[in-house]
């Protein structure tokens, strides 16, 4: 009869592991010991078995740590996010309660930040005044020694070296052991961050309270996940590079500067989705000591459609000195070149004609404004005695008939009023449904501050404030679904 198997894990036959302490018999071996031999490998058989066993769901459980892991950190959408992301995941993993890290891309092109974790803007203010000669992080950004990383325990006053697996056996710096004493750490480990496509980002050192070192398990664990937290960086620095560039170009469209006219102070607030968007203001000097305000939005996102915006403003700024008296001929001939240089494209815009005190050409009443839309969402007039939307006339956007024009609207704004120009991005990046957030934007400029209503930059920081929930302006964080750009456009008239 055959002796029985013993049982498989995960395709290893324990059998084989016990095999080396097993002697075959021989013809001249003792019917006395075949039986102890016999009874020998069964007794290592389950042993071995049971040490593989555990060995494989130390592993199982390593690598579903890493998955979760990597799973959180590809869920971050921007690369403030990501570096956050990466620092709590490198100190669960290293066993550490503090750390941050340094990003200084080797190319040279940016961004360049340190950001911490478990520690404030002093904290950070003081490990920076430490000479990088004196620290292990600093000597990698550097490009000097230890593509691995290492640890560093901090010697007492009187050591002169640092100890660690893989560390550095250099003299601390008396500045680094002051700081750290005053920060309580006592050890710390570091790695670098390469990635293939740019090669160095930088370093991240996660801080012990006591000395210690990360175990050769745990060494293993962070430097698999480093390598493809490494990549993901790579990829949200480009990223933020482009946005950065988008966001550049669609400012360098805009005024640079606001004009001054008698009677009426501007304030105006841009800020560009993490796409990069087509929405834009303009306030330009008319004839007779007039003043044209203008704002709108191009349909889509990324570089084109921010070019198509560069073109729409210079446009209307042409027609606007030609006819700007005229809002409804300013609408009309935009419309009629969108059409024909541009068909696939459509844009809302709001044009206002605008006379301060005293400015009429005409000899009537000062403080005049004639306005019309396409589109666009209706004016915020904010005063002392009254908050309300003006109702411009209901109109299509530019390029969605075949023939646009609408009937203009005139309003007369009182001494120490605003009238607020805004894009629907605004009202989008609220998160609620456009009744809500017309609601939202209306209670926001009603409750401006007595002291705020007098300077026109006040207010638009007011609106930004209170209407949009906390984060709202953080580009690259898009709130409810939305990458809507957001332009305010304040004018309060004297």
């Amino acid at each position: 009869m055959s002796a029985p198997h013993l049982p498989k894990v995960a395709g290893i036959d324990p059998a084989v592991t016990a095999s080396p302490h097993t002697v075959a018999p021989t013809p001249t071996s003792t019917t006395t010991s075949t039986p102890a031999r016999t009874a020998h490998a069964p007794a290592q058989g389950p042993a071995a078995s049971s040490v593989i066993q555990d060995r494989l769901a130390g592993m199982v459980s390593d690598l579903t740590t890493l998955h979760e892991l990597t799973e959180r950190l590809a869920r971050a959408s921007d690369l403030g996010s990501s570096l956050q992301e990466f620092l709590r995941a490198g100190a669960a993993l290293v066993g550490a309660r503090r750390g941050l890290i340094a990003l200084e891309p080797s190319d040279g092109l940016g961004p360049t930040t340190t950001i911490g974790l478990g520690l404030g803007r002093a904290d950070l203010g003081h490990i920076e005044t430490v000479p990088r000669s004196a620290t292990s992080y600093g000597r990698i950004l550097d490009g000097l020694p230890d593509a691995h990383g290492g640890s560093e325990v901090l010697p007492e006053p009187g050591m002169t070296s640092v100890p660690g697996s893989g560390g550095y056996a250099t003299p601390v710096d008396p500045r680094h052991r002051e700081v750290a004493a005053r920060l309580g750490y006592a050890a710390s480990y570091t790695l670098p961050l390469t990635a293939e496509a740019t090669g160095r980002l930088g370093a991240a050192v996660w801080l012990y309270d006591e000395q210690a070192e990360p175990s050769e398990r745990q060494r293993d664990l962070v430097g698999l996940y480093v390598r493809h937290a490494s990549e993901h960086l790579a990829r949200m620095l480009e990223v933020e590079r482009s946005r950065s560039d988008l966001a550049t170009v669609a400012e360098e469209l805009l005024p640079s500067r606001l004009p001054r006219v008698s009677g009426v102070q501007l304030a105006a607030r841009h800020h560009t989705g993490p796409r990069g968007g087509g929405d834009w203001y303009d306030a330009l000097p008319l004839p007779e000591g007039a003043l044209g305000l203008a704002v709108g939005s191009v349909t889509g996102s990324g570089p084109s459609a921010i070019a198509a915006m560069g073109r729409l403003r210079a446009s209307l700024r042409a027609y606007a000195v030609m006819e700007g008296e005229d809002p409804v001929a300013v609408l009309s001939d935009l419309e009629l070149l969108l059409r024909l240089t541009e068909p696939a494209r459509s844009a809302t815009a709001l044009f206002a004609y605008c006379e301060p005190a005293g400015t009429s050409p005409t000899g009537g009443p000062g403080r005049k404004i004639i306005l019309a839309g396409a589109g666009h969402t209706p004016p915020l007039l904010i005063g002392e005695r009254r908050t309300e939307y003006v109702e411009t006339t209901l109109s299509a956007p530019l390029g969605m008939l075949s023939c646009w024009e609408a009937p203009s609207v005139e309003i007369e704004p009182a001494p120490g009023e605003t009238v607020l120009l805004y894009t629907d991005g605004l009202l989008r990046r609220t998160g609620d449904p456009m009744d809500r957030a017309y609601a939202r934007l209306h209670a926001a400029a009603a409750g401006i501050p007595r002291s705020a209503r007098e300077d026109p930059a006040a207010i638009c920081d007011h609106i930004l404030r209170t209407v949009l929930p906390e984060g709202g302006l953080s580009d690259g964080a898009p709130l409810a679904g939305t990458d809507e750009d957001i332009v305010l456009l304040a004018a309060r008239f004297d």
